[in-house]
């Protein structure tokens, strides 16, 4: 089973987490069924910005991302070449190691 490390997160994940994932699930559900909330306000259909995380090892072995998630991420606070919406990137053989970006869309909308 591959691992996932999540990097430490203020509200999230303050120490940091490393969890088993199985392939070809997404890295939303894997943190999630770890009780790693990441937000996730279109219930995981592709039509926000909210789970929005970046793989800082592992990337390349993730399948691309579709247009329709390109779009979105277009949108993202703090986007990077290594950005995916968690509810889309599906695990693949390889580690990852995952950030999960301080803030989201809605939490800078809402002032948080």
């Amino acid at each position: 089973m591959p691992k996932l490390t999540f990097l430490p997160h203020e509200a999230i994940c303050p120490d940091g987490l490393s969890i088993e994932a199985d392939k070809d699930e997404s890295i939303l559900d894997a943190a999630l069924r770890n009780k790693i909330s990441i937000e996730h306000a279109c219930e995981k259909s592709c039509a926000c910005t909210t789970c929005h995380v970046i793989v800082r090892e592992g990337f390349d072995s993730l399948a691309e991302a579709e247009e329709n998630e390109e779009d979105y991420l277009d949108k993202a606070w703090g986007l990077e070449p290594e950005s995916r919406l968690s509810c889309q990137a599906l695990v693949g053989d390889a580690d990852l190691t995952i950030e999960i970006p301080k803030y989201t869309i809605n939490m800078v909308s809402e002032e948080h």
